[in-house]
């Protein structure tokens, strides 16, 4: 029936081939094929993009203005398609004001709870500070035991000199017969004048009475009058016990520090209301970094140690430089790190102690005196007086975020970090992990009263935590910003956002949510989709996983090949009718095809990289080898550290040592081997370029081989054209009516904006003088419009270009145009594309490849080609690192670096190195426990 699915007929975007199918409703449908076989051009670019068109357009003209517009796609009919909600694999948001606490809305009711039952604590005393009315006050009194002898005393002065003759005088008048001054007891008529110099605590005694039933109205009086007088507080002192100290307002009597009234804005730090006022809420501010001004401590003065003066080398500045260090009797050749300590706060700081300075213009000597301003100060002072942009960001290169040193990075004002619920403030609530959050909430006291109030504000934050949970996202702290998180951890906390949400009737689009998340968490993702799927709603999913595609309801495999050979719907059934199809994917599903196990694994050479006492993040001060001339991964649940290890210390250590950057380098003691790397090169999926001009013909450097080729050609001789001709990025052979682009933006106000194809040059980017010039019969347009496959046939005599294009094929990436824009191929094939370039390269033998989960948006046949590249960079002698979760890639490794055991604060230790027959032995290991599964398996 035709509302039980819905129903494609005739789609045409991009690669699609007219293809018809049929999707299961309220089912979950996993979406799946080669790379670049239009498994998302179906599932966003079509379904997606219609389900949002239709629901934007079903709004007024005012509000669609706001809404991202969404253009038709190229089909005939979609029948059945519901309201669609897309979770894509995006980045978190970069504003540092956005963390996970925020995105997830638990944030918001973390300061509706803190405003509503959150104890104010005195932030100097620590003493809890309550404002009560005096019924409940007069409840309090009433719990003492019956009998009780009480003074009912009025507090007047706190820690204060002075001998106070007219406020006896005065109380005298008032009727009152004693005070208490610094704890003993006088009678007004018979007190002396106190010590003029010492501090005296006075409170006026209002009543004495004894706790018992008939007393209320008695005690009601006097605490009314003790509160009058005590201007809001008021002190009960049951006799031979503590005294109780009560208050209508927010303060501490004992340090006269007084709150104000708290609000859910209070607990804000975007809000001015609760945001700390010296770093505006952010949690850190620009300073200048010691490490960032001297970066090589072993440098004299004289050989630049200071990086803001390195370049200096007038003779009017080592006249300054000598005149400075001889006034302190320093060596200006003396090593920064031998310098005295002194002299080194003097020259960060600077000194009001005048220095002479010496100097000679024409044969005479002078000298003027003045103190010096010091390094950091004269940064400061020209950082603020400076109207130029230039300027101001070459002193940003020696400033680092650092944690304000107010709110010690809790964001929040002095009395918003003062209020507690249970025994934690807000931050540190926040500063949990999403499992130890969950824990607090859990074991929780509260009175009755706190009860009542916040048991509904409770019930949202355990849900959305548990939410986190679900999705394997436990190890994340909540003030963790989102900037920080990678893709697959962005996608899974929208995708926990949404669960809250609780929509039915809704098609939920999502893009490889696997990614990031070791085998051992995939279930319990699997089940929250499967919750979405239960409570009605229709559960799209792109993704290559096995375990994903075993437990869907319905299978639709795209191919057969990628690019142009795809968009053909290949097989569209459930699981077990897809184990018996003969479609590739079948085949690696069902075992028929499989990525075999290496031969034998690379004995250790070269040496080692060796990381000693890596403390970043949750790391536990670990050492760490990495065997040179090896494929290594770098494996472990999610949260457990190694990206921290990797990407934060390795990789930035060594670019911190081999391109002299100021870039800051994970914690850590000392790096060993350093010599024996030349080189570091990290390959992440981030873009190739952020606009349509790049594309993976300029991006690997072919097109330049190609502008040239054609500038040889004849006629291009003839009429004097030079390769920049061939550019559409610069004036000369392009179309000026689009300036290279061949097309055109035209703004439709409520529309979406409609791209043309432009009327001069009808796309082709170039004028029709450069599409005069052909090479073979082709001009350079329609050589940017063939496949890399294509491209290789046709340069297969010019070794300069066919040996580019031939490591874009090897890496998979055959089907992809020359010119296909930047901006809409995939985080895996800018991956693949950055490995070509580098593969193009020729090598020393001793770089090191750092890849963070290559495996992104790769069929099974993909990752076969994958590990072929890296290992063939491995077998030119270099060293490929990878933190990976896919068994494939780990299993074909000659060493396994993993870490844990657990995520978050539970991780950052090694659990096990060795080969991957080694790690699978080792019990303590969740990889391990996989890998053994499936190196049996391989044996059998």
């Amino acid at each position: 029936m035709k509302e039980d699915k819905i129903i494609v007929r005739g789609a045409r975007v991009h690669n699609l081939k007219n293809i018809n199918v049929d999707i299961p409703k309220n089912q979950l449908v996993v979406v799946t094929g080669l790379s670049g076989s239009g498994k998302s051009t179906l599932a966003f670019d079509t379904l997606y993009a219609e389900g949002q068109r239709r629901y934007v357009e079903s709004l007024s003209a005012y509000a669609r203005q706001f809404l991202e517009r969404m253009d038709k796609p190229d089909v005939d009919t979609i029948e059945g398609l519901s309201p669609a909600i897309a979770i894509e694999q995006k980045t978190g948001s970069h504003n540092p004001r956005s963390t996970v606490g925020t995105v997830t809305e638990i944030y918001d009711y973390l300061r509706l709870l803190y405003a509503r039952v959150g104890q104010p604590h005195c932030y100097k005393c620590g003493r809890p500070i309550t404002s009560q009315s005096i019924d409940q006050i007069m409840d309090q009194i009433m719990e003492l035991p019956e009998g009780t002898r009480a003074m009912i005393l009025a507090p007047l002065v706190s820690g204060q000199k002075g001998t106070f003759e007219k406020l006896f005088t005065q109380l005298t008048k008032q009727g009152f017969a004693r005070v208490q001054v610094d704890g003993e007891i006088y009678e007004l008529e018979e007190i002396q004048p106190l010590e003029k110099n010492k501090k005296h605590t006075i409170s006026v005694v209002v009543d004495r009475l004894v706790i018992k039933e008939g007393v209320e109205n008695r005690l009601a009086d006097s605490v009314e009058l003790a509160l009058s007088q005590g201007e809001g507080f008021a002190t009960v002192h049951p006799i031979g016990e503590d005294p109780i100290l009560f208050s209508e307002h927010s303060a501490c009597i004992k340090c006269n520090i007084s709150y104000p009234e708290f609000t859910p804005a209070s607990f804000s730090f975007n809000s001015p209301q609760g945001a700390c006022p010296k770093c505006d809420g952010l949690g850190s501010t620009m300073e200048f970094d010691p490490e960032l001004l001297i970066p090589n401590h072993e440098l004299s003065l004289r050989e630049g140690a200071v990086a803001v003066w390195a370049n200096r080398s007038s003779v009017h500045f080592f006249e300054f430089l000598d005149a400075l260090t001889s006034n302190y009797g320093v060596d200006i050749y003396t090593p920064y790190k031998d310098l005295d300590p002194k002299f080194k706060k003097v020259l960060m700081n600077g000194s009001k102690t005048p220095i002479n300075f010496y100097f000679e213009r024409k044969g005479q000597r002078y000298v003027y005196t003045k103190p010096y301003e010091g390094l950091v100060p004269n940064l400061i002072r020209r950082y603020r007086e400076t109207t130029s942009q230039q300027i101001r960001e070459e002193i940003e290169r020696f400033m680092a975020f650092k944690p304000c040193s107010d709110c010690n990075g809790a964001r929040l004002k002095l009395e918003s970090r003062n209020v507690r619920v249970g025994d934690q403030a807000i931050f540190e609530v926040t500063a949990l992990s999403v499992k130890k959050a969950l824990v607090f909430f859990r074991d929780l006291k509260m009175g009755k009263r706190d009860q009542d109030i916040s048991r509904r504000i409770l019930k949202e934050i355990n849900e959305r935590l548990g939410f986190l949970a679900n999705v394997g996202l436990d190890y994340l702290t909540l003030d963790r910003t989102a900037a920080t998180l990678s893709g697959g951890e962005a996608q899974r906390i929208r995708l926990a956002t949404q669960i809250g949400s609780k929509l039915t009737g809704v098609l939920y689009v999502l893009d490889e949510p696997s990614i990031g998340l070791h085998q051992r968490d995939n279930m319990r993702l699997l089940d929250t989709l499967c919750h979405m799927r239960d409570i009605g709603n229709t559960v799209l999913v792109v993704e290559h996983d096995a375990d994903t595609m075993l437990a869907a309801d319905h299978i639709i495999d795209m191919g057969p090949g990628a690019g142009m050979r795809g968009g053909e719907v290949v097989f569209s059934g459930n699981a077990e009718e897809l184990l018996k199809d003969d479609c590739l994917t079948g085949q690696y599903l069902s075992g028929k095809k499989r990525i075999e196990l290496p031969e034998s694994r690379r004995a250790p050479k070269n040496g080692k990289l060796v990381i000693r006492g890596a403390n970043a993040n949750n790391l536990k001060n670990i050492d760490v080898e990495f065997p040179l001339s090896r494929l290594i991964c770098v494996t472990g649940v999610s949260g457990s550290g190694k990206s921290t290890l990797v990407i934060e210390t390795l990789y930035k250590g060594l670019t911190q040592h081999l391109n002299r950057t100021r870039i800051q380098a994970g914690e850590h003691k000392e790096m060993e081997g350093l010599h024996l790397v030349d080189k570091v090169i990290h390959i992440d999926q981030s873009p190739i370029g952020r606009t349509p001009r790049s594309n993976p013909a300029t991006y690997t450097g072919v097109f330049t081989h190609i502008r040239e080729l054609f500038s040889k050609t004849q006629d291009s001789r003839v009429r004097g054209y030079k390769p920049g001709r061939f550019s559409f990025n610069v004036k000369g052979g392009r179309c000026e009516a689009c300036a290279g682009d061949g097309i055109i933006k035209i703004e439709m106000h409520f529309l979406p904006d409609v791209y043309v194809a432009c009327d001069v040059c009808h796309g082709k980017r170039y004028n029709r003088e450069t599409l005069e010039i052909l090479y073979k019969g082709k001009n350079i347009t329609q050589v940017l419009d063939m496949t890399v496959n294509q491209a290789r046939e046709f340069f297969d005599k010019i070794g300069s270009i066919r040996t580019k294009l031939q490591t874009l094929i090897d890496v998979g990436l055959g089907y992809i145009k020359m010119g296909q824009a930047a901006t809409t191929l995939s985080g895996g094939e800018a991956q693949r594309i950055k490995l070509a370039r580098e593969l193009s390269k020729r090598g020393t033998g001793r770089t090191i490849y750092i890849l963070d989960e290559p495996t992104t948006g790769l069929h099974f046949a993909d990752i076969q080609k994958l590990l072929n590249v890296l290992n063939r960079l491995v077998d030119n002698g270099n060293t490929v690192v990878v933190i990976e979760h896919n068994l494939d890639v780990i299993k074909s490794a000659d060493h396994v670096i993993d870490l844990g055991p657990e995520g978050g604060d539970n991780g950052g230790a090694i659990v096990g190195v060795g080969s991957p027959e080694e790690l699978a032995a080792n019990t303590r290991s969740f990889t391990g426990q996989f890998l053994d599964n499936i190196l049996k398996a391989e044996r059998k």
